[in-house]
């Protein structure tokens, strides 16, 4: 793939082991957990949990960033979050960022019972969406020691206000309008309708912002099928569930995260930048606002030659220590 872009990497230098565990909900949550060949594994170690793309799943980028950093001798697991992928939740692609945010909180119940892990060190990344779900965990649950989001989306405000603020009130009532209806519908026994996540043609009228996630989850660089699911559907949450997104205000006391470090990456091209700036602004200290030259929004999805692997590890080394 073109300019690094290597998101089915398979390291040599790791072990990968399917766990599964429970959240509060009494949900299993289903991860790839993966350690250094060099590991001593009566020592305690650094963990990190990872979180994929809002509407991906763990083999779509947060399994590329698992890899890399359990290279640099971290613990790492990367998750499906519950309705996704291989953990539990009936109806698939329900949105639930509480029950999102709770996951997270479950890999460090889950990691915080290994002999090998440190429960002291325990650190959290959120790709995209998984960003603001690792920010609301993180708020209420200071076993996590270090708090980093990439391209982060903040789901709530993109749902209720749109990319720079661009839907109207009257656009986001008539969204909840149509999203109750549906619910309705769907209790009567109607079909499940869902929302356009990625597109699954182009054409002429198709944004840029489309085409961008197009290239991933629509090709052979990123598209993935969990076993059971239909290609069409993947990404796409069901329309039903949106209130839930519209209630969610991830960045409210933010700063009560400090003095837990956290560390906000994002691309100068990158159309979710706006996000990635007001929890920085937002958030108490230490922190940091990094921006990689050159990187959109899904190029730090999987494009090796552009994520900041080293900054992350730095990161969480220090933080970690």
């Amino acid at each position: 793939m073109s300019d690094g872009a290597d998101n089915f990497y398979k390291s040599d230098k790791v072990t990968r082991q399917k766990v599964i565990f429970k959240n509060q909900y009494q949900m299993n949550v289903v991860g790839n957990l993966f350690m250094p060949k060099r590991m001593k594994q009566a020592s305690k170690n650094p963990a990190i949990v990872i979180g994929h793309p809002m509407g991906a799943v763990k083999e779509q980028g947060s399994t590329l960033y698992a890899q890399k950093l359990a290279e640099q001798g971290f613990v790492t697991l990367a998750i499906d979050l519950s309705f996704w992928g291989e953990s539990e939740g009936k109806p698939g692609h329900l949105i639930s960022p509480e029950i999102y945010s709770d996951d997270f909180s479950a890999a460090v119940d889950y990691l915080s019972t290994q002999p090998y892990i440190d429960a002291e060190k325990i650190g959290v990344l959120g790709i995209c969406g998984s960003g603001s779900f690792v920010i609301s965990a993180a708020k209420i649950d200071p076993r996590m020691k270090a708090i980093a989001t990439v391209s982060m989306y903040d789901m709530g405000a993109a749902f209720r206000n749109g990319l720079q603020h661009s839907v109207t009130p009257e656009q986001r009532q008539a969204f909840i309008k149509t999203a109750a209806e549906q619910r309705l519908a769907e209790f009567k026994g109607g079909e499940t309708v869902y929302i356009p996540g990625t597109v699954n043609k182009l054409d002429d009228t198709t944004s840029a912002i489309q085409r961008e996630f197009f290239d991933f989850y629509r090709t052979s660089r990123g598209g993935y099928t969990p076993q059971g699911e239909k290609e069409a559907l993947t990404t796409k949450p069901m329309l039903s569930s949106i209130g839930k997104f519209m209630n969610f205000y991830p960045f409210n006391d933010i700063d009560t995260i400090s003095p837990r470090p956290m560390l906000f990456i994002t691309g100068d091209k990158a159309h979710s930048k706006e996000f990635s700036e007001d929890a920085y602004q937002r958030a108490g200290k230490p922190k940091e606002l990094y921006i990689v030259p050159g990187a959109g929004h899904v190029d730090l999805y999987d494009r090796t030659d552009l994520i900041p692997f080293a900054k992350l590890t730095s990161f969480f080394k220090n933080a970690l220590k």
